[in-house]
């Protein structure tokens, strides 16, 4: 093989092989001395998801001995779905506080004046240092209404305990939000069974 054949066929193989410079870095390649903090958690958008992840993180760190509480703002105090019977046979706290809120709704103002009264008592919980991770669900809603001020929370958040971790769920998280957040991850609906008429499933969705 000829000198500029060689040639030909290594600047080939730099164009089809990535360079090392390019390729992006994985979330365990920080280095550095490890950083201990509590983060904010934002998980939001249209797809399925969003509290089910949370709910992956509260069972993660249940299994290492850690204390772990959801407070569901919109689901209705009575609810009984799937996740609410696993948490009362493994012992991980759960508060449905809501009043089934739907945006037919036809008390809006009632639901309003109950998400204040929630926030109150899981400013209450956030500040009090007792749990290593607080998980606000479908919080985001009073947020996006106007019910609570998006600025209310972040002062809350700021003045948590060191460690403790919050994690908030729900459509349409305000940027101040987004901005403020330590970790933010968007579901987006690819593919969805309602598409082809298929009702919620058991086990599933609830």
């Amino acid at each position: 093989m000829s000198t500029e054949q060689t040639s030909e066929q290594e600047e080939s193989q730099q164009e089809e092989t990535p360079q090392e410079e390019t390729q992006q870095e994985g979330p365990q390649s920080v280095k550095g001395p490890r950083i201990d903090k509590g983060l904010v958690i934002v998980n939001t958008g249209s797809g399925k998801g969003k509290t089910t992840a949370a709910m992956g993180i509260l069972f993660r760190a249940w299994g290492r001995d850690m204390k772990v509480i959801m407070l569901q703002f919109i689901k209705h105090s009575t609810a009984n779905f799937g996740e609410q019977r696993a948490a009362k046979k493994i012992g991980i706290e759960m508060r449905a506080m809501g009043d089934g809120f739907t945006w037919r709704s036809k008390d809006i103002e009632q639901t309003a004046e109950l998400a204040r009264a929630h926030w109150e008592d899981c400013k209450e919980v956030i500040a009090t240092g007792g749990y290593d991770i607080v998980v606000l669900d479908e919080f985001t809603y009073p947020l996006h209404y106007g019910w609570i001020p998006v600025e209310d929370v972040i002062q809350v958040l700021t003045a948590r305990p060191k460690m403790l971790h919050v994690i908030i769920t729900g459509r349409n998280a305000p940027e101040a939000l987004v901005e403020y957040a330590d970790l933010v991850t968007e579901m987006k609906v690819v593919k969805h069974p309602y598409q082809s008429g298929i009702k919620a499933q058991p086990g599933i969705e609830f």
